[in-house]
């Protein structure tokens, strides 16, 4: 038998469509704290660290308030996530040819639990990570780290799929080797010079490219 792999899947802008809807809830959540800051510059931070996106994007806001609103905004906006393509599809079909299933992300708790209930496929999940986990998230590889802990596996019998530049340098920051996606809106060449070896539009793609992707190489 060969030894154990896994696939590390970032959530938010990979498998869930939310990385907008968070866009939309920093930049209401800024302005009440107040900062105003354009959409688009929060577009690109996000799937950072939560402070550290703070502090990058508006150090003048008041921290906490603008952390808490998010979350509040984020949540209030819940019934209009959506399934990225392929999303389920995949988990499943990689977890019955053997690989293991694991949720790297930093989210928050009440927002991961609405992500795994859209998700619905508790049973074949090996390990989940979220953002008690971890002291400072992405890029900071901590929680890939966790993740592959969790896993049971080396970095070397690990893949991370993500759809932000944050994800990419985590991973490879530590031996993982990355696949990105174009689902939350980052540039192909973006996410190539952040260190994806393979990147394309989707999971749905990626499940039909799995065998010369990286995953490929897993199974």
């Amino acid at each position: 038998m060969p030894d154990p792999a896994a696939v590390l899947f970032d959530v938010d802008g990979t498998l869930v469509d939310s990385n907008y809807l968070h866009t939309r809830a920093w930049h209401r959540a800024f302005r009440a704290a107040g900062a105003v800051v354009p959409s688009w510059r929060i577009h690109r931070a996000i799937g950072m660290d939560g402070s550290t996106l703070i502090e990058t994007l508006a150090p003048e806001a008041d921290a906490d308030r603008a952390d808490e609103l998010h979350t509040r905004y984020y949540l209030d906006s819940a019934g209009e996530l959506t399934l990225l393509p392929g999303a389920r599809e995949i988990l499943h079909a990689l977890h019955d040819r053997g690989l293991r299933i694991v949720l790297a992300t930093s989210a928050a708790p009440d927002e991961l639990a609405r992500l795994r209930e859209l998700l619905d496929s508790e049973p074949i999940l090996h390990a989940v990570t979220d953002a008690d986990d971890v002291e400072t998230a992405k890029p900071d590889p901590a929680i890939v780290r966790v993740a592959l802990e969790r896993a049971g596996v080396p970095a070397e019998r690990a893949v991370f799929v993500g759809d932000t530049v944050w994800d990419a340098r985590a991973a490879t920051d530590i031996g993982v080797r990355a696949v990105g996606v174009l689902s939350g809106g980052v540039s192909r060449d973006e996410l190539t010079t952040a260190g994806a070896e393979f990147v394309c539009d989707d999971v749905a793609e990626l499940l039909r490219e799995v065998e010369r992707s990286p995953l490929g190489k897993l199974l």
